[in-house]
């Protein structure tokens, strides 16, 4: 099994990576966010999970150790495969999806292209518990969420308004939030 990759990244393809490490190209799926920040030509490291069926073997890379061992609790779930985890995992920052998840907040997950509302309840269900003995979560989702459609109702595209609330603090009100991603979307 491959554990981690880090390489020149050869190219970029719909929602996966070519890296090249020792000679040899990797076919590593990532999230969007991953893949929009990745630039062919950079060097890049990825934490990976092998992930191995009866009719493939896919490769997907993670920035880091939390995010990974995240992935591979939502491949726990039943309806959800590889791609509705990356789906979940591109919504927002993993803090914010768990504590979506620990405050119940279906609509964060439905979101997400192929989640429907029993799956996304499934997804709080199955793992509120694990995340909180972890002692994971805060009830912050739905404001994150309400930050970003109101980004969003404003014409900003929905991958830009994540980016741009990415890099807002932690505790802010959901109007400062909406200020300080506008000021982070105008530079």
């Amino acid at each position: 099994m491959i554990g981690s990759i880090t390489g020149k990244i050869q190219h970029k393809g719909t929602g996966f990576l070519i890296v090249e490490a020792n000679g040899v190209g990797y076919k590593v799926f990532v999230t969007p966010p991953q893949h929009f920040e990745s630039k062919v030509g950079d060097e890049a490291s990825f934490v990976i999970l092998t992930y191995v069926r009866e009719d493939q073997i896919s490769l997907y890379g993670f920035a880091t150790l939390a995010e990974l061992e995240f992935f591979e609790q939502l491949l726990t779930v039943s309806g959800v495969g590889p791609k509705s985890a990356l789906g979940i995992m591109s919504i927002s920052s993993l803090e914010m999806i768990k504590s979506a998840i620990a405050s119940g907040d279906v609509a964060v997950f439905t979101k997400v292209s192929g989640i429907g509302k029993k799956t996304a309840e499934r997804v709080i269900v199955e793992l509120r518990e694990k995340l909180k003995s972890q002692g994971a979560g805060t009830p912050m989702a739905s404001e994150h969420s309400d930050a970003l459609e109101a980004l969003m109702s404003l014409g900003y595209k929905e991958q830009q308004a994540r980016e741009a609330l990415k890099d807002v603090p932690e505790g802010k009100t959901i109007q400062d939030k909406i200020k300080l991603a506008l000021k982070a979307l105008q530079k």
